[in-house]
């Protein structure tokens, strides 16, 4: 059984930065494209980036040059490091296992002065 569970939420000011973790269980993650989504209250769910097993990378129109992915594959996890955050970033971010499509419970990130 495949477990995906996100830390590292919470409350920023505009400009802040906040670092996301994603562990995960139950599979072979080194071989696995992994992604974080969000969602804003009344918005359909988005792709915010995503990261294969090679290390390829892609973002959103919207976070490029302020978000970075990345993985560390001994340690089954996947991070998503958000920079200069705006209130326009508020949302629950979930971390994505896109073989089975598994997903995590989400963290709510919150910015706001």
């Amino acid at each position: 059984q495949v477990q995906l569970v996100e830390s590292g939420g919470g409350l920023v000011q505009p400009g802040g930065s906040l670092r996301l973790s994603c562990a995960a269980s139950g599979s072979i993650f080194s071989i696995k494209t992994m992604g974080w989504y969000r969602q804003a209250p009344g918005k359909q769910r988005e792709l915010v980036a995503s990261i294969t097993s090679t290390g390829s990378t892609n973002y959103a129109d919207s976070v490029k040059g302020r978000f970075t992915i990345s993985r560390d594959n001994a340690k089954n996890t996947v991070y998503l490091q958000m920079n200069s955050l705006k209130p326009e970033d508020t949302a629950v971010y979930y971390c994505h296992q896109y073989l089975g499509d598994y997903w995590g419970q989400g963290t709510q990130v919150t910015v706001s002065a």
